[in-house]
């Protein structure tokens, strides 16, 4: 048994698909989901979603939303999502950069204003980065 796993952005259809396992970035940590899970809803935070599916790893970047699961049915509703192997790795690197240059200056003389904008632009590339297949230091 599998689970059928769609994942919706306001502007397409991410993934919708069969799958094993899904780990998910609830805004309370990793949440894991296999056939048979108890039905949920949880809000997701700003991360990387894994996938696997026929025994492959699939990354996707979720930019927050909620996901329901029930009857062996994963619905994921996000701002936005992009798939780990669509996203060029070194522009990912490269923006990454660049959004953590702009935290450094918006903590050092920017208000708290730019510097939660300035955070919330790093956490996006950093989920961006990470499905891309890149390595970040904390």
């Amino acid at each position: 048994m599998s689970l059928t796993v769609r994942v919706v952005a306001p502007d397409k259809t991410v993934w919708d698909s069969q799958a094993e396992e899904v780990i998910l970035p609830s805004t309370t940590g990793q949440l894991g989901i296999l056939t048979g899970h108890a039905p949920l809803l949880t809000a997701l935070d700003i991360g990387v979603m894994r996938v696997r599916s026929n025994k492959d790893w699939v990354t996707i970047a979720l930019m927050g939303g909620f996901a329901e699961i029930e009857s062996n049915e994963v619905t994921i509703l996000v701002n936005g999502a992009e798939r780990g192997d669509k996203i060029d790795r070194e522009e990912a690197r490269t923006t990454y950069s660049e959004a953590e240059t702009r935290v450094n200056q918006a903590r050092s003389s920017g208000s708290r204003q730019e510097q939660i904008q300035a955070e919330r632009s790093l956490r996006r590339a950093r989920a961006r980065f990470q499905a891309a297949g890149g390595m970040v230091q904390v």
